[in-house]
């Protein structure tokens, strides 16, 4: 079976307008994502084989060296969803084009949607998209450092803070201003922890400029070169000797209590500090419709999300609730 291939990554829509005329119809969303897919032509995800046909059942087909039959979208974020493509093709562009970020009140609202777990669902299944596999490391010169995130309640304040969510930021310097950033939810700030989040964010030889926390007594055995700041023995304040990520730590806190109103939970925060994330490292983008394409990418790339798994201990949802994904 041939499909027409994408010529260039240039391929995507531009507008709205472009984007109702071009996949106004599930065989232009399924061909689209098919390319998406597999660019380079089918590849059966059981044997390798590149033989493959139709089985003249809508959206299935049959690997023509094991016989193994597949959907486009099984094994992907789209997976078992009984709403049309358009609608999640829709649902993306809104995503990616709302650049304050996305609520499910906002999305159940634009979409018509009638429950409000569905556009959770559809949001929590994207945000699990917008990290991709194997992306480049932070390098250059790097600044870290850890925010506390929490509720309403007056609390102790610095490392050690109770009841809190506490996160880990990195943020590469680009002359005065922020290049790309990371975010992860780390459980404390032993070394170990802080100097797994540096690790897999970070690339070894790279400047790291943090204060004099212990924790981070070990990054120059680990091949980076470590720069401290003693800010408690500076009259200099912290915002002032790495403004990066404290920048970084109050647009996240400003945008969760704006967008989502504070109303995040700890179970599900990593998902929001990715989609933070793809939103800042993607936010001088002149044309929102490549964001589209990019999420896309990810979400076919990204596998399948059972909606028990994404509401997890979440109070975003309960069993009873009617999910039509």
């Amino acid at each position: 079976m041939e499909k027409e291939r994408l010529s260039s990554s240039a391929d995507y829509p531009r507008t709205i307008e472009e984007l109702e005329l071009r996949f106004s119809t599930e065989e232009a969303c399924r061909s689209y994502l098919w390319n998406l897919r597999w660019p380079d032509g089918f590849q059966c995800p059981r044997c390798e084989g590149t033989r493959v046909w139709p089985t003249g059942r809508s959206n299935l087909f049959e690997c023509g060296t094991c016989h193994y039959q597949i959907s486009i979208t099984s094994g992907t974020v789209f997976e078992g969803s009984r709403k049309p493509l358009v609608q999640w093709f829709r649902a993306i562009w809104w995503m990616t084009n709302e650049k304050n970020g996305a609520s499910a009140l906002g999305l159940q609202r634009v979409l018509g949607l009638g429950s409000y777990q569905t556009a959770w669902a559809w949001l929590h299944k994207l945000r699990r998209a917008m990290v991709r596999p194997g992306r480049e490391l932070l390098k250059g010169r790097v600044e870290v450092d850890e925010t506390y995130l929490g509720g309403p309640r007056s609390g102790k304040r610095g490392r050690g803070a109770e009841d809190k969510a506490l996160i880990a930021i990195a943020a590469e310097e680009n002359g005065t201003g922020i290049g790309r950033i990371r975010m992860a939810r780390i459980p404390d700030v032993s070394g170990q922890s802080l100097e797994g989040f540096i690790r897999a964010n970070v690339m070894p030889g790279t400047i790291v400029h943090s204060d004099a926390w212990r924790g981070y007594n070990g990054l120059s055995e680990l091949g980076y070169v470590h720069e401290v700041t003693n800010v408690s023995c500076s009259d200099v304040p912290a915002h002032v000797t790495m403004p990066r990520v404290h920048r970084v730590a109050s647009l996240l806190k400003r945008w969760i209590l704006g967008t989502h109103q504070g109303g995040i939970s700890h179970d599900h925060l990593e998902y929001y500090l990715d989609e933070f994330t793809f939103r800042f490292n993607r936010r001088t983008s002149r044309n929102r419709g490549k964001l589209f394409y990019r999420l896309l990418q990810q979400a076919v790339n990204t596998d399948a999300i059972p909606y028990s798994s994404l509401v997890g201990g979440s109070n975003h949802a309960k069993p009873q609730d009617v999910v039509d994904t």
